[in-house]
């Protein structure tokens, strides 16, 4: 259902939000001014449910981890784990994902680790902004080999874990951007298309309608469980820009990655107004 050693995107797209650039929110009213960005935030836990129609198919949690200052920029370290649930037909995944993350949501450092079904591999990226380069490492399972390549670019990136961490902070930017991603060492395009939609969704966890913003976009690759091309999402309308819902194209029809449990001192999805 998708290729060998295909990085898991529903982090691709649950951060298909990738782009943006901070501009003056149209439209929202002077009661209702753009909320701060306060995304990162050390100990949130986040954990979705992802299912294809009525069956569930995995789990997704994000933490924050810790952050330090190197260099006068905050960092943050971030980890995403993704686990399918057992008896889910045809795929057995596990994967690690690992980001340093700095305070304008750019990749610095990414370790990824995945085992689906008999095969695995581990990927390292090192971005060198100031050299203009990525450095990469990959391996296969029960391989003594590792291969190294350096790849160009000419702007900051993100790896399939910021991209959330991105897309949360530039929610309210209104723009609609082509941002570089790498992902199984190549550089690939996520498009978003933010428009500050502001609506209102239902999800399991809470018993109220959620206030969110809405947006759309596409991904130019294939990843887990084909998925492929158009996504939407649905992220919280306040400062901690939490997604709440995702919807995503895949080769055999749509899969739903939906907030299910959550730690964030202070915060619940908020009730949207009447």
């Amino acid at each position: 259902m998708c290729g060998r050693g295909r990085w898991p995107v529903w982090l691709l797209t649950l951060a298909v939000t990738v782009q943006l650039l901070c501009a003056a929110v149209e439209g929202r009213g002077q009661d209702r001014p753009t909320p701060p960005s306060r995304v990162f935030l050390e100990d949130e836990e986040l954990t979705y449910n992802v299912r294809y129609g009525f069956i569930n198919l995995g789990q997704i949690r994000i933490k924050v981890l810790s952050s330090w200052r190197e260099s006068g920029s905050r960092l943050y370290h971030t980890r995403g784990l993704i686990d399918s649930y057992r008896g889910v037909p045809f795929v057995t995944l596990h994967a690690v994902f690992e980001s340093v993350i700095d305070s304008l949501s750019f990749s610095r450092h990414f370790v990824g680790k995945m085992r689906q079904n008999d095969y695995s591999n581990v990927s390292r990226y090192t971005f060198e902004y100031d050299k203009n380069r990525v450095l990469m490492e990959s391996s296969e399972k029960d391989s003594v080999d590792v291969k190294r390549d350096t790849m160009s670019i000419s702007a900051p990136c993100q790896d399939g874990l910021s991209l959330y961490f991105f897309a949360r902070d530039r929610l309210y930017s209104n723009a609609s951007i082509d941002i570089p991603t790498i992902v199984t060492e190549k550089k690939v395009n996520t498009h978003v298309d933010f428009r500050n939609e502001e609506t209102s969704v239902e999800i399991d966890a809470v018993d109220y309608p959620v206030d969110v913003v809405h947006f759309e976009g596409t991904a130019d690759f294939v990843g887990l469980f084909g998925l492929t091309g158009g996504f939407q999402g649905w992220f919280s309308n306040d400062e901690a820009r939490i997604p709440i819902l995702a919807k995503l194209k895949v080769l055999i029809g749509n899969v739903t990655v939906e907030l299910m449990e959550w730690r964030r001192s202070g915060w619940s999805p908020p009730r949207a107004r009447e």
